[in-house]
């Protein structure tokens, strides 16, 4: 016996080795078990179980599914049918296309000469009219038209055509069949006359419900930027306002200067104006015990004469936080709606002296001073003890 050394430094024989007496026939191998698939954008069940040559209800029940919605990130279990490996039959005529970017239902009826109807009975597993996925297929008929059904795990072409009240012979010549045994399951079986237009009025249906829906998000939108642009138009115009305002009153500070017998205090602000007067300010409106100035918000406040702080605090009838300076003699003079107190009981302070700040505290509707001027507790003009 001759030996030769293989490639691999192995010895190999060189006389041949016995046949078989008949050749013997080995089939495709068989697809079994499932296929774990991770959704990607733009996937459908539809798209899936015709890749797959799988019905789709198979692939819900594999993947414990109870809707048909599928969502990018999902895994699926799709089962792998026992059949051999070979292409699945189309009926002649039928031309199967594959789906580009922009594709829509119309255009293609448009293309290829069909009613949106015929197309979709052609295909009566589409989920959408409007939303076609790139690289999905879709099935044209050329020559006859008809409902375009999948043969499923049992079934056979006599049984499609009984369901639909069609003859056997006009199906299976319709299909190029002349022996409807040689059909598989999965194979595409064309049904002449048949028309999907309960699948057809649903698919419109669900697509102005879509539409409606899609219009209204947008209604909705375009309101909620013009309540957006009214709310800063009006902030804008209130901004704008009381720039105006604090101009003004700082621009043109309205004094009243007046000379009065008695004297003898200071103005307690600077670039003011007087609001409200002192004594009776109408037929039903309370008496006014002192003068209002008007002033911006955080003006200082200074001691119309020297004295010694009696109060400084918050009142409880309305003059919010204030000060009570005792001058001697019976004399008093009180400062009111402060923001801040800038004094201590007790403190003695000297004419012109910063004792707080101008707010709006207490019952006030504006940043001002309440200037009041008491003598035995009894409330007097202040205007006759200011220069």
């Amino acid at each position: 016996m001759e030996i030769n050394l293989s490639p691999s430094g192995l010895p190999k024989p060189v006389f041949p080795l016995p046949l078989p007496e008949r050749a013997v026939e080995v089939a495709s191998p068989v697809r079994k078990g499932w296929i774990l698939y991770e959704v990607k954008p733009g996937d459908t069940l539809s798209a899936l179980a015709a890749r797959y040559r799988v019905d789709p209800k198979h692939i819900l029940w594999s993947s414990g599914l109870t809707s048909d919605r599928l969502y990018p990130g999902q895994r699926l279990l799709i089962p792998l049918v026992g059949v051999e490996e070979r292409p699945r039959r189309v009926p002649p005529g039928v031309e199967v296309y594959r789906v580009r970017p922009g594709d829509t239902l119309d255009t293609l009826s448009k293309r290829f000469g069909l009613t949106p109807l015929e197309l979709i009975s052609a295909n009566p597993s589409l989920e959408s009219l409007d939303r076609l996925v790139a690289g999905s297929v879709l099935y044209v008929p050329r020559g006859a038209k008809g409902l375009l059904l999948t043969l499923g795990e049992g079934e056979t072409l006599v049984d499609l055509a009984s369901r639909f009240g069609l003859s056997p012979v006009k199906v299976a010549k319709a299909n190029g069949v002349e022996n409807p045994a040689e059909l598989r399951p999965g194979d595409l079986v064309l049904l002449p006359g048949i028309q999907a237009k309960t699948t057809y009025q649903n698919l419109l249906a669900k697509q102005e419900a879509e539409r409606r829906a899609r219009l209204e998000a947008e209604r909705r939108r375009q309101e909620e930027l013009r309540r957006l642009a009214e709310e800063r138009r009006r902030q804008q115009a209130l901004a704008q306002a009381q720039a105006r305002r604090q101009q003004a009153q700082v621009a043109r500070p309205q004094v009243r200067r007046v000379s009065y017998q008695e004297g003898g205090m200071r103005w307690p602000l600077s670039g003011f104006r007087i609001t409200t007067y002192f004594g009776q300010r109408g037929a039903f409106q309370r008496y006014h015990t002192g003068i209002d100035l008007a002033a911006p918000y955080g003006t200082p406040i200074v001691a119309a004469k020297s004295g010694q702080v009696e109060v400084a605090g918050w009142s409880s009838v309305g003059y919010g936080f204030h000060v009570i300076l005792d001058h001697g003699g019976g004399v008093e003079t009180l400062y009111a709606h402060m923001s801040r107190i800038a004094v201590r009981p007790g403190e003695w302070v000297e004419a012109g002296e910063v004792i707080g700040y101008v707010g709006s505290t207490g019952w006030s509707t504006g940043p001002h001073l309440h200037f009041e001027v008491r003598v035995g507790g009894v409330a007097r003009n202040p205007l006759s003890y200011l220069p």
